[in-house]
């Protein structure tokens, strides 16, 4: 089939969604003034293209239910954009990242304004403020959307459960991958690395990539338990592996292609399910390299290089591979089990699992 996510021209109405909406809300703030434009201007910016990955799962979930194509369904959908406009916000921020799909990422975009139109102060936490308040902003917007779909109000009490928990967790995952980039890891075994890396990236990253929206999307359909409970499985499967690509792709990705410069990940530090394979797969020389160039914010080129070699010689990348394909075996065979899922949702799913584990370097 072709691209799964263009099936229902879903992007193209999410995108639409997306622009109607931030009219809308432009409106209800243009009774404060335009100071307030810039932050808006950041939101719309963000959330302009992207695979919406997260509202096609939504979407799709809906549909599995046997539920008909809607403009509601896709309301619906579109709020998941919001959400993650909210978490790329906030983790800019965190990650202090200068970049955003090959922009600069928003607290930097308004550190700029705050310098360019003279104002006084400390541009970078002007920025910081602007861009945290712009997060905030699109989770407001994100329960605005789903309460205001326009699904029937029993079907939004169905998923309301799974819509809360989602934005919950969330939260928590991102204090936890906080709180595991400042724990000491010299003192843990590499079983315990493995495990505390991939326990963040269940709760920063799959759940709400994955799993809760397609939950969300079948349950305000109706779907029934055992079916909703075989796609929470596939979800949170193929949502791991997701962002295991991701990883991967943050250290060998083309720029063009990822948005962020070459070995970003690596310059921040981040200590990923492939950091710890490579720890554990290395030479004591090689963990002695690593834990001396691992998030140096001047790493050059050839040291990024150098820390690829690493990973690669050390078996770490031939690990996350072997990972991501078992994950990608159980999430199918997780579908394969959900029997009451309607025909044309099924094959979409079935797609997904390539397009959302796709090896692009």
């Amino acid at each position: 089939m072709s691209n799964p996510l263009d099936r229902a021209d879903l992007r193209q109405r999410v995108q639409a969604c997306i622009d109607a909406e931030l009219v809308h809300q432009r409106g209800v703030l243009a009774e404060i003034g335009s100071d307030v434009d810039d932050i808006v201007d950041a939101i719309g910016s963000l959330l302009t293209g992207g695979k919406r990955l997260r509202a096609a799962f939504l979407y799709w979930g809906h549909r599995a239910a046997g539920r008909p194509d809607s403009d509601a369904a896709v309301r619906l959908a579109t709020s998941m954009e919001f959400f993650q406009g909210a978490a790329l916000l906030h983790d800019d921020v965190m990650d202090d990242s200068d970049t955003r799909r090959g922009m600069p990422s928003a607290h930097r975009a308004l550190a700029a304004h705050h310098g360019a139109r003279g104002w006084v102060g400390d541009a970078d936490r002007f920025g910081m403020a602007g861009a945290i308040l712009a997060g905030n902003l699109c989770l407001n917007w994100t329960e605005e959307l789903y309460a205001t779909s326009g699904l029937p109000a029993e079907d939004l009490a169905r998923a309301r459960g799974l819509f809360d928990r989602m934005r919950t967790q969330l939260m928590a995952g991102q204090f936890l991958d906080v709180v595991e980039s400042v724990r000491p890891w010299t003192t843990l075994s590499d079983d315990e690395r493995i495990a505390r890396a991939s326990h963040v990236i269940r709760y920063k990253s799959a759940k709400y990539s994955i799993e809760h929206p397609l939950l969300i999307g079948a349950a305000s359909g109706g779907l029934g338990e055992e079916d909703l409970a075989a796609l929470s499985g596939y979800g949170l499967d193929l949502g791991e592996a997701f962002q295991l690509r991701d990883d991967i792709l943050g250290v060998f990705g083309d720029p063009e292609a990822t948005g962020k410069p070459a070995g970003d990940d690596l310059r921040e530090g981040k200590r990923t399910v492939l950091v710890a394979h490579t720890l554990r797969g290395a030479t004591p020389a090689g963990r002695e390299r690593m834990d001396a160039l691992l998030g140096r914010p001047d790493l050059t080129l050839d040291q990024v290089d150098e820390l690829r070699a690493l990973m690669t010689d050390s078996g770490g990348v031939d690990a996350v591979e072997a990972t991501i394909a078992r994950l990608t075996a159980s999430a199918r065979a997780s579908l394969a089990r959900a029997v009451g899922v309607e025909d044309e949702a099924r094959t979409v799913l079935e797609a997904l699992v390539e397009t959302s584990t796709a090896r692009t370097f």
